[in-house]
């Protein structure tokens, strides 16, 4: 149960540290994961509705939200797929990847830190917890 409970502790840590961090980039965390699954999800650089909703576990209706603010917001283009028109291709524009690319940097560090989190004891919740009353 310990271990779960170091897991969960980290994980919300970075959540909260990735949430912080797309605000100070002036996007919205969602439009974060967006611009993630679009870029990489996929190896392609691009990605439909359809795999953008499995990459961010939500329902296709959601997405189709989610990706027209971020046309709106010139984060990504969406056009009709070659094959199926039915179809729409999402792509990052030159200002969500220089986005996208501020991001990742800022999450590079973060991430090491939070694997040396999961493999230690030294992030246990009660440790820092007890660090920061007596602070």
């Amino acid at each position: 149960m310990r271990d779960l409970a170091q897991f969960r502790y980290n994980l919300r840590r970075f959540l909260r540290f990735s949430e912080k961090a797309s605000r100070e980039c002036g996007v919205t965390p969602q439009q974060h994961q967006l611009m993630l699954g679009v870029a990489a999800f996929n190896d392609q650089g691009r990605a439909t509705i359809s795999e953008l909703a499995e990459f961010l576990q939500e329902r296709n209706n959601s997405v189709v939200g989610l990706v027209e603010r971020a046309v709106e917001s010139g984060l990504v283009t969406r056009k009709p797929g070659a094959t199926d028109r039915r179809q729409v291709v999402v792509s990052l524009t030159a200002k969500g990847e220089a986005v996208l690319d501020k991001l990742t940097q800022m999450h590079r560090d973060e991430v090491r830190r939070v694997r040396v989190g999961f493999l230690t004891e030294w992030n246990d919740p009660r440790h820092a917890a007890g660090s920061r009353r007596s602070a």
